[in-house]
C-alpha cells in the first residue's frame, strides 16, 4: 500500500534554467562523486580479493565500467528527482534544482554513461559481468528511484541492493562466475545500508517530510526507526563474519570483522534506546552514520589485506 502522495512528475521542474551549456563540474556532480568513492573502492576490493588474476588493463577497464555505470544511474536519479531535490535543503544546490543544467541533458548524460558502461564491460570483460552491471543500473535508477523511494518506507531495505553490486561485479570480472563469497560481499552491503541510511534519515527527516518521501522516520516515527537500526545492525554482524566462517578468508579479515561489528553494535545501542530531546543535536545518530562509512571501508580493506597475506604465504 502506498504511504505517500504520488511522486512529482519529472517533467514539471520548477527550477529556472540558467545559461547553457552547463560546466563540466555540473556533469561531474551528477555522478555523485562522494557516493562514487565507496562504489569504486568496494569494486576494487572485489577485483583484488577474488581468486585468480586479471590483467591490470582489464582490471582497470572493469573498474572504469562499474564507475561509469554508477555515475550514469546517479545522473538518472538527479534527472528524475529534480523537483524533490529543489524542496530539500541538503540537495537544493544540485545542478538541476539550481537551474545550472537542462533536465534532458542530465537524462541523456545518464543514459549515455550507462550504455557505454554496459557495452564496455561486455566486450572487454564478459557478458555475465555486463548483465550484473545492467541490473545494478536498472535497480538504482528505476526500481529504487522511480518505484520504491516515493512509495514505501522500506525503500532503503529493498533498494539497498543497488549499492551492493560493485564488489559482486568486480569479483565476477575476475572469476567469470558467481559463488558464495561474492554473494556474501553483496549481502554485507545490503544489510549495512539500512542502519547507515536510517541514521542519516533521523537527522534530515524534515527534508523528506517536506517533499513527501516516505522514509521510515517520517512514516513510522523515530522509535520504530531506532528499533530497526538495531535489528539490521544485529543482522549485519553474522553476515559480515560469514566470509571467515565459511573459510573464504583468513583470520585477518575475521578478527577485523568481529571487532568492527562489535563497535557497530556498541554505537547502535544508544541510538536505539534513546528518544530525541527538543534541543538534541543527534550526536549519537551522526556518530553512527560516520562510523558506518568507516566500517565498510575498513572491512573491505581487511578483505584485500587478508587475500594479499594469503597470496604471499604470510598466513595459512
Amino acid at each position: 500500500m502506498d504511504t505517500a502522495s504520488p511522486p512529482i512528475s519529472p517533467t514539471s521542474a520548477a527550477a529556472t534554467v540558467a545559461a547553457l551549456p552547463a560546466e563540466w563540474r555540473d556533469f561531474f556532480t551528477l555522478t555523485k562523486p562522494r557516493v562514487m568513492t565507496l562504489v569504486i573502492f568496494t569494486a576494487i576490493c572485489g577485483v583484488l580479493a577474488a581468486p585468480g588474476s586479471i590483467h591490470p588493463v582489464l582490471g582497470f577497464t572493469a573498474i572504469l565500467a562499474i564507475s561509469m555505470g554508477a555515475g550514469g544511474s546517479a545522473a538518472l536519479n538527479h534527472w528524475w528527482e529534480a523537483d524533490l531535490d529543489a524542496g530539500m535543503k541538503r540537495t537544493m544546490n544540485r545542478p538541476l534544482p539550481a537551474g545550472r543544467m537542462r533536465r534532458e541533458d542530465a537524462r541523456d548524460f545518464g543514459v549515455f554513461l550507462s550504455a557505454v558502461a554496459v557495452c564496455l564491460m561486455g566486450v572487454a570483460i564478459g557478458w555475465l559481468a555486463a548483465a550484473l552491471l545492467l541490473g545494478a543500473i536498472i535497480y538504482y535508477a528505476v526500481i529504487y528511484t522511480m518505484w520504491l523511494k516515493p512509495r514505501t518506507p522500506q525503500n532503503i531495505v529493498i533498494g539497498g541492493g543497488a549499492g551492493a553490486f560493485p564488489p559482486l561485479i568486480g569479483w565476477v570480472a575476475v572469476t567469470g562466475d558467481i559463488t558464495a563469497m561474492p554473494v556474501l560481499l553483496f549481502a554485507i552491503i545490503f544489510f549495512w545500508t539500512p542502519p547507515h541510511f536510517w541514521a542519516l534519515a533521523l537527522f534530515v527527516q524534515s527534508d523528506y517530510a517536506k517533499v513527501g518521501i516516505p522514509m521510515l522516520p517520517v512514516v513510522a516515527g523515530e522509535k520504530v526507526t531506532r528499533r530497526h537500526i538495531m535489528i539490521y545492525t544485529l543482522l549485519l554482524t553474522p553476515v559480515a563474519i560469514a566470509p571467515w566462517a565459511i573459510g573464504g578468508t583468513g583470520w585477518i579479515y575475521g578478527s577485523v570483522a568481529v571487532v568492527l561489528s562489535a563497535l557497530f553494535i556498541a554505537l547502535a545501542v544508544p541510538v536505539a534506546t534513546r528518544m530525541k530531546a527538543v534541543d538534541d543535536k543527534m550526536l549519537p545518530e551522526k556518530r553512527l552514520f560516520k562510523y558506518s562509512i568507516v566500517y565498510l571501508f575498513v572491512l573491505f580493506a581487511a578483505l584485500v589485506a587478508d587475500r594479499v597475506a594469503a597470496y604471499q604465504g604470510w598466513i595459512a
